[in-house]
């Protein structure tokens, strides 16, 4: 297996309130969806609370794919298409200090 260490230190931490207006997920699926969030930068961890739950759209995942842009995946098993709710979603970010090249670690 092969792991990224950071060197334990984190550079910041912060918090941010970003207005998203998620699209619809398709039935039986699951969808990643990105937002412009400024400030955000790749390799920096995030945990994404939504304005609201919606019964039946599961947010499953949430990472920085590019500078200014969260990917957030969107999850639907029902039998019709749902939209997870709109709103002020707040976004905890933590910066790590650096990070250095992944290592190899046994089972």
């Amino acid at each position: 297996m092969s792991i990224g260490i950071m060197n334990g230190n984190t550079y910041g931490s912060y918090i941010i309130s970003a207005s998203l207006t998620p699209a619809a997920t398709a039935t039986v699926t699951a969808v990643e969806q990105t937002f412009t969030v400024n400030g955000l930068r790749v390799g920096d961890a995030v945990n994404v609370c939504p304005p609201s739950t919606t019964t039946g759209v599961a947010l499953v995942c949430a990472r920085v794919s590019a500078a200014n842009t969260l990917a957030l995946t969107f999850m639907n098993p029902t039998a019709g298409s749902l939209t997870a709710a709109a709103g002020t979603y707040t976004i905890t970010v933590s910066r790590p200090e650096r990070q250095v090249a992944a290592t190899s670690i046994g089972d």
